[in-house]
């Protein structure tokens, strides 16, 4: 069977182009024991991504230049050498950009599509809900009447981090890129208000309007100018989860920074980096929790769609942009 890719053409430098990638055909190996071949239905399009792009050591080890783009998957099994898994069963995998993909079984995570949209395993009901419950449930803590602030809002991660905050009775803040997904948090998933930070003449003032009796929880998604008004905010004893850092990504030389870390001294609050990979063990039980929530219409997601294989880098390159609302997921072929 042949078998398309997409590979790491070359380590960007800024943001990333098009050329950074290339389309590949190659010829797919035999299945081992133990192994499963999947084909792909849709894929997954991250900000982690773009780390593993270059070189610097990070938690994770780099791509190499040649490699397929890493990313989760969802699959439809094709062929199976291992008794848990048949012909036509639905799989969570980690596979990356390619139409067809061979797992080891005991990677794969069996899905039931009759328990919901098979594409939420990779949004609310995959990395992203799990990484939005544990990063503010664990790391933030939050109590009930506490501000909770959230960067990178109308994201997969920030959506539904600052619907969790709202079910743990806390007002909710979120800072997002354009006023339709700022009218998306408000009007439709419950925040108590939210901004447009591009068109916000001064970011600090706008928070200190909204968060009128300061910042006790600040999910971090972007780093750069927003946290740096964000710690002007902070209550005594505040928690901050940093998650992400998209403002940074594509930098080439590192920005001074951070500059004020002298409120997180006299606040004596909290700064905490944290991995959702660390939390795997435990996400059975938030998964079942965030499950009850959809089942009961207290939890709302979105997904933006881009169609066809070939487009990954361009809906890569558009969820760097802030183009996407909710989860950027790419669709390869249909659902049978």
């Amino acid at each position: 069977m042949q078998n398309t890719q997409v590979l790491l053409a070359a380590r960007p430098v800024g943001a990333p182009k098009l050329s950074d990638f290339r389309v590949f055909q190659t010829e797919l190996p035999e299945l081992k024991e133990g192994e499963v071949l999947l084909e792909a239905v849709y894929l997954s399009v991250d900000p982690y991504m773009r780390g593993r792009m270059s070189d610097t050591k990070s938690y994770a080890a780099p791509m190499q230049v040649g490699d397929v783009m890493v990313g989760g998957v969802v699959g439809r099994v094709l062929r199976s050498n291992d008794p848990g898994f048949s012909y036509g069963d639905y799989a969570e995998a980690f596979t990356g950009w390619q139409h067809y993909g061979i797992s080891a079984a005991k990677q794969l995570r069996k899905l039931d599509p009759q328990a919901g949209p098979l594409s939420a395993s990779l949004s609310v009901m995959g990395i992203p809900g799990l990484t939005a419950y544990f990063g503010l449930l664990d790391v933030c803590k939050p109590k009930r009447g506490e501000t909770v602030v959230v960067s990178g809002a109308a994201g997969a991660v920030g959506s539904i981090v600052g619907q969790i905050a709202r079910l743990k009775g806390c007002p909710v803040v979120g800072i997002a890129g354009s006023d339709e997904k700022v009218k998306w948090l408000t009007k439709e998933l419950g925040f108590d208000s939210a901004f447009n930070y591009k068109t916000a003449p001064n970011t600090h003032a706008k928070l200190k309007d909204l968060c009128s009796k300061g910042i006790d929880c600040y999910f971090d998604n972007v780093g750069g100018t927003i946290t740096d008004a964000v710690f002007g905010l902070l209550n005594p004893n505040a928690r901050i989860a940093i998650c992400g850092q998209i403002s940074q990504y594509n930098n080439t030389e590192a920005e001074l920074g951070p500059r004020n870390l002298s409120q997180i001294l006299v606040k004596t609050a909290t700064v905490r980096g944290f991995l959702v990979m660390h939390y795997l063990d435990q996400a059975r039980e938030a998964l079942i929790e965030m499950g009850g929530w959809l089942r009961e219409g207290k939890l709302k997601y979105r997904e933006t769609f881009v169609d066809g294989l070939e487009n990954a880098p361009a809906a890569f390159l558009g969820l760097l942009n802030g183009e996407n609302t909710g989860k950027m997921l790419v669709r390869v072929a249909p659902e049978r």
